[in-house]
């Protein structure tokens, strides 16, 4: 929990709207409670016990631990996350697990997760899932499709601020917004009198 918390400063921009990891101003971190939190995971560890939360902890170690984004040991994340599996086998951590898989390098086996995680039917609710996609999607240069996952994770999120966050991303691929309101399409009707 410390690891996580230290990194909150950072997560929202003036305007309250999520930031990336790799958008993220690293010297908001709490570097104390990142040096505690990882004495906490030190000593955790020497217990040779690995569970969950170990695993979580050394995944959110790695985060903590990164000075810059592309110095973020992902191939090791995507490791933790396939061990956590193994532990938590939710479609959750599958989600993080494909998202740690592609940013360690290999986009294409990334995306083939999420689209199983999507056609299996679970979290299909879950506005997140539909914003992965979209990433994985823009990363990989396919903007269409990229457009239309942002719009089916605009259509699921409640946050204004996360609200606000997708409807810059479907901007800035050069799409339209197509979803107002959580769960609700936007329909133009036109009245003749």
């Amino acid at each position: 929990m410390l690891l996580h918390d230290a990194r909150r400063p950072a997560r929202r921009g003036a305007d309250g709207q999520p930031l990336l990891l790799e958008e993220q101003d690293r010297t908001m971190w709490n570097r104390d409670a990142i040096d505690e939190g990882l004495g906490y995971l030190d000593e955790a560890l020497a217990m040779r016990r690995p569970g969950p939360y170990q695993l979580q902890a050394a995944i959110a170690a790695l985060h903590a631990r990164a000075t810059t984004a592309e110095a973020t040991d992902w191939r090791q994340i995507s490791h933790l996350y396939l061990a956590l599996l193994q532990h938590l086998p939710t479609p959750v951590v599958e989600r993080n697990a494909a998202v740690a898989i592609a940013m360690a390098g290999n986009l294409g086996e990334g995306l083939k997760w999420i689209d199983r995680i999507a056609e299996r039917g679970d979290l299909t609710d879950y506005h997140l899932l539909h914003a992965a996609r979209a990433d994985l999607l823009r990363r990989a240069g396919r903007l269409v499709e990229a457009i239309t996952s942002y719009n089916a994770a605009l259509a699921l999120a409640s946050n204004t601020g996360e609200r606000q966050f997708l409807t810059k991303r479907i901007q800035s691929a050069g799409g339209e917004v197509v979803s107002a309101s959580s769960g609700c399409v936007v329909a133009t009707v036109v009245t003749v009198a």
